[in-house]
């Protein structure tokens, strides 16, 4: 099974030094992107690891993830034009 890496950096490498920037100055955006990549992490041990989990834990955790990275490539879109 292939396991796929979301890390912010890998998905928008076009926003690769904003997203460094925004890290470093952004209180929020920090926040956020600490916890997208600690539900990422968490859902690629799940899926790696091929834990019992339910379906509905397992979609909420992706849905989580989904809905805060749309929220960091907003962010990131108002900031990089």
């Amino acid at each position: 099974m292939s396991i796929s890496d979301h890390a912010l950096h890998e998905d928008f490498p076009e926003f690769r030094e904003l997203i460094r920037e925004l890290r470093k100055s952004d209180v929020k955006f920090k926040e956020m992107s600490d916890h997208y990549d600690k539900l990422d992490k968490s859902i690629r041990g799940l899926e790696y690891r091929e834990v019992p989990t339910d379906d509905a834990h397992f979609n909420q955790l992706k849905l989580e993830r989904a809905q805060l990275k749309d929220s960091l490539y907003t962010t990131l879109s108002k900031h990089g034009g």
